[in-house]
Parts: structure tokens; sequence; C-alpha cells
């Protein structure tokens, strides 16, 4: 579980309240991204998630 310490989440946010989450690995893994919209209105997309649930998945990725 050390690796996982070692993951960076870097918040990624153009337009207040809509952004993504970037998840980056220490071993050279490419990034995964989680992408939100706090204000659900504005939710195009189903797979989009308010912030706090795209940072909690960013923070236990799936191996890859």
């Amino acid at each position: 579980m050390t690796a996982s310490k070692n993951i960076r989440i870097i918040r990624h946010e153009a337009v207040p309240q809509t952004g993504s989450f970037e998840v980056r690995f220490p071993d050279g893994r490419a990034s995964v991204y989680f992408y939100f919209e706090d204000i659900a209105g504005r939710r195009m997309r189903p797979e989009l998630l308010d912030s706090a649930t795209c940072r909690g998945q960013g923070e236990s990725p799936s191996p890859r």
C-alpha cells in the first residue's frame, strides 16, 4: 500500500464547479481522469459525478 502514497491527485477546474481530477502514478502508467460537475442541471453526460464522489474514486483507483 506504500505505492498509493506516491499517487498524485491534481484538480483541474477551469470553470467553477466543473472539471476533473487527474490521478498520476509514480510508476509511469498513464494518468486516469475522473470528471465532475457539481451543478446537477449542467450534467450533460451520465458518467459525470459531483466533486466529492469523483475525488473518492480518484483516491482509490482500480489497478490497471
